[in-house]
């Protein structure tokens, strides 16, 4: 076909008859090429377009070599079919992309901050700033700057010139594509804005609804910015309104008392954890004097629902008494068994060897030194371990 594609053409076609003039497979998924499309192959910050060839689903588009490819989730046939664009989807990155223009223009005229790139995400976009730093008494009036030129419905162009032309005009640019020849497509924000840019459009500024700034990070010496615009501060909104009432009512607070009421809780939850965590250490400093009691060279304990950490502090403790026993101590919590060799302050026992051979009776692994083993394995063979055990001390 002749330039321009139908996507550039009348960026608000949702449906095309066109000819599949080309297919083949890439990594595996197959494409066709088209004699014209209405969906837009990503670049410029845009991602490609999806929708349907036929009955195809169209999963992406990209342009190859001169090639509109569009990768498709099953093969297609040459010759004539519909093409249909997913139009909510195209929508949305319409208003972001003219959104972005937009937000561009009105930072670097208006604040001296200059466009970098520009990113069209899933959830958030954002632009980046030629700018070390961003006072947020000047990001809100960037804010208000943009609502206001939103609300002027200023008239959104398109169209292409030839080099010679596009040297004279006062056109905003981050540079064409490497390679490129022959005419530039422009698209102008009336009075704000003209634009070296291949990606679809709105319109008019007032089809962008609204665009939020939802705040900034540091990036190479420079700021990145990130916003939503038109549908998606419509649903952001609701989101935040769902998850305030949830809030409120689990809370028992007003909006405007939320923050608070979240960390008057966390507060309380820090100290009943501190509690529960100082109640556990004495709970395991008693266990490892009760054991430390018993007579014999062994002494053991199972403990059903603690963790490893448990285990390791009745060990510490237990090894810190003046007891010539060894303890064989377990734990499950969450279905994982959990062992551990304690030898008593008055033992002459060597832990390490004594532990390698419970964790290979267990069927597991660990290690340790001084008077310490830890390790995992199946507790299914506890009897078979604490057997041995008793036989290695005896000899």
């Amino acid at each position: 076909m002749s330039a321009p594609w139908a996507f550039e053409r009348d960026p608000y076609l949702t449906e095309l008859s066109v000819r599949v003039v080309g297919t083949g497979t890439d990594e595996g998924r197959p494409w066709a090429a088209l004699d014209d499309t209405i969906l837009y192959p990503e670049g410029g910050g845009q991602p490609g377009d999806h929708g349907h060839l036929g009955d195809a689903p169209v999963l992406d588009v990209k342009m190859v070599e001169g090639v509109v490819r569009h990768s498709l989730a099953g093969p297609v046939q040459e010759g004539p079919t519909v093409v249909r664009l997913d139009w909510r989807r195209r929508f949305d990155h319409m208003q972001h992309h003219t959104g972005q223009h937009l937000l561009t223009a009105v930072a670097a005229d208006r604040l001296g901050w200059e466009t970098t790139a520009f990113h069209l995400g899933p959830e958030a976009c954002d632009i980046e700033l030629a700018a070390s730093s961003i006072d947020p008494t000047a990001l809100a009036r960037l804010e208000e700057e943009v609502a206001a030129e939103i609300r002027a419905a200023r008239p959104v162009r398109h169209r292409r010139v030839a080099p010679g032309e596009l040297a004279t005009l006062s056109v905003r640019s981050r540079g064409l594509p490497e390679g490129h020849t022959g005419d530039v497509r422009l698209v102008e924000i009336e009075g704000v804005d003209l634009n070296t840019c291949g990606g679809t459009h709105l319109r008019s500024t007032s089809e962008i609804e609204a665009l939020k700034l939802l705040g900034t990070e540091k990036l190479r010496g420079g700021t990145r910015l990130f916003f939503v615009a038109g549908g998606r501060v419509r649903r952001r909104l609701g989101e935040h309104e769902d998850r305030s009432a949830r809030l409120r009512a689990l809370l028992g607070a007003p909006d405007s008392g939320l923050v608070e009421a979240v960390e008057t809780k966390l507060g309380q939850l820090a100290e009943s954890q501190k509690a529960l965590r100082d109640a556990e250490e004495a709970l395991a400093d008693a266990r490892a004097e009760a054991l430390a009691a018993l007579p014999g060279s062994i002494v053991e304990a199972h403990f059903e629902g603690r963790d490893p950490a448990f285990l390791a502090r009745v060990g510490r403790r237990f090894s810190s008494l003046p007891a010539t026993a060894v303890a064989f101590l377990t734990a499950t919590k969450d279905g994982a068994g959990t062992f551990l060799l304690a030898a008593g302050g008055s033992s002459p026992a060597e832990v390490r060897a004594l532990g390698a051979a419970v964790a290979e009776a267990l069927g597991g692994r660990g290690g340790g030194s001084g008077k310490l083993f830890q390790g995992k394995g199946s507790l299914a063979r506890r009897g078979e371990a604490l057997a041995l055990l008793g036989e290695r001390l005896r000899g």
